[in-house]
């Protein structure tokens, strides 16, 4: 399962973008998203990459 961006809690500040070690997020058009076929969760760290340094809750697991 990977993670996901939700686009109404996304403050656009990028800090995610930076931190994924797979390259898998990306801004598409005025939010960030994340490639689901690159995220691996940050190969079973205790947390994500992303979901840590995000100061506005937006990276979550998909469901």
């Amino acid at each position: 399962m990977a993670y996901k961006i939700l686009a109404a809690e996304c403050t656009v500040c990028g800090a995610c973008e930076f931190e994924c070690p797979n390259g898998a997020i990306r801004m598409k058009g005025d939010t960030y998203i994340i490639n689901p076929d690159k995220c691996t969760e940050c190969d079973g760290d205790t947390a994500t990459k992303c979901a840590a340094v995000c100061p506005s809750g937006a990276c979550v697991p998909a469901a």
